[in-house]
C-alpha cells in the first residue's frame, strides 16, 4: 500500500500549501474544512454536516475552521476506526489517510 502514499517531502509541501491557503483573508472565501487528498489536490467540504466522503482518495493534511468537531474515519460512510478528531480551528497532518469525516451537531 505504500505505493499510493506521497513521499514525506511532497506531503510537507502539500501541507504547507494547505496552511498557506487557509491563512489570512482568503480563508473566508473557501470551505471551512479543507484537506490535501492522495491525489495531491486541495479539497473542501462546503456544507459540513453529518458524514461526508473524502474525495481525492482520502485526505492527508487537514484544516478545520468550521466551528464543529470533525471525526476522521478510515473507511467510507464514517465506518470503521476513527483516525483523528479535530476540534474547531485545528490544522494537522493525517497519516496514512482518512476516507470520510463526520461533523458534530452544533449545540
Amino acid at each position: 500500500m505504500r505505493a499510493n502514499l506521497i513521499p514525506p517531502a511532497a506531503a510537507a509541501l502539500a501541507l504547507g500549501a494547505l496552511l498557506s491557503a487557509a491563512a489570512g483573508p482568503a480563508q473566508a472565501a473557501g470551505p471551512g474544512f479543507q484537506y490535501v487528498g492522495q491525489d495531491d489536490r486541495v479539497h473542501g467540504v462546503t456544507s459540513p454536516k453529518g458524514c461526508a466522503e473524502a474525495e481525492g482518495g482520502g485526505g492527508r493534511a487537514v484544516t478545520n475552521h468550521t466551528g464543529l468537531t470533525a471525526s476522521l474515519y478510515r473507511e467510507p460512510h464514517c465506518k470503521g476506526r476513527v483516525v483523528a478528531v479535530l476540534r474547531p480551528d485545528a490544522v494537522t497532518p493525517v497519516r496514512p489517510y482518512f476516507a470520510s469525516v463526520r461533523f458534530s451537531v452544533p449545540g
